[in-house]
């Protein structure tokens, strides 16, 4: 049980009213994934983009979207990392397609990362630069849900302790594939049932009781993530 954090809570006008009271098992989530030219928000062009729909600790598969993205910028270590060539590059389609579709989840889903400050810095500079305003977007990143829980221990976070697999190793989540949009998006999401499982069993807690963890912010509109306190 979320006992520590049951009394910090988001200011009403933080969270959305059809959020604001939900235990999370009622929740919808979209666990998103970028594939990035560079790990710099202010310089990365996106190269790939993938997410999948959660809810009540399943994951929505017929809901999987992945899609590469069309760019000129210079693909740098992707082809190594990513697997990602100039000739698959040239076949993709205009991040303002994808991002269309994107948006439509703005209002009906919490967002979910591994990363969020990486993440949504890039989105919200390619939603500005293409003129798409967005509503207010929640957000919740596994990666700072992973930090609480090992500070919470009274450990010292090791090296790489919060990657995407060193998290998913922890809560004995077998091996996934790694650095494909759409594996990591699904990688995510049952990273995050893990954890609010474990935070949670019975799945009554409203998200606001995440506050305390970092991990939760709400984004205004393409701009600055707003800071939340207790």
């Amino acid at each position: 049980m979320w006992q520590t954090l049951k009394n910090w809570f988001l200011p009403k006008f933080t969270i959305p009213a059809h959020f604001r009271h939900l235990p999370w098992q009622q929740i919808p989530f979209l666990a998103i994934d970028l594939e990035l030219t560079s790990l710099d928000a202010k310089e990365s062009n996106i190269l790939s983009i993938g997410w999948v729909e959660g809810k009540q600790s399943s994951i929505a598969l017929a809901s999987c979207y992945y899609q590469v993205i069309a760019t000129k910028a210079s693909l740098n270590q992707s082809p190594v990392i990513h697997g990602l060539l100039d000739e698959h590059i040239a076949q993709g389609e205009p991040v303002k397609v994808a991002l269309e579709k994107l948006r439509h989840y703005a209002e009906s889903h919490v967002w979910v990362f591994h990363n969020t400050n990486l993440d949504m810095s890039v989105l919200n500079k390619v939603f500005l630069k293409l003129g798409m305003p967005l509503e207010d977007i929640v957000t919740l990143d596994t990666l700072q849900l992973a930090l609480y829980q090992i500070r919470k221990s009274e450990s010292v976070p090791a090296p790489n302790a919060a990657t995407l697999t060193s998290c998913r190793q922890r809560h004995n989540l077998p091996l996934a594939p790694a650095h494909n949009a759409l594996d990591d998006a699904v990688a995510t999401m049952e990273l995050l049932f893990a954890q609010l499982s474990q935070l949670d069993s019975k799945g009554r807690e409203p998200l606001s009781a995440l506050t305390g963890t970092g991990a939760l912010k709400v984004f205004k509109g393409t701009v600055r993530p707003q800071r939340i306190n207790p």
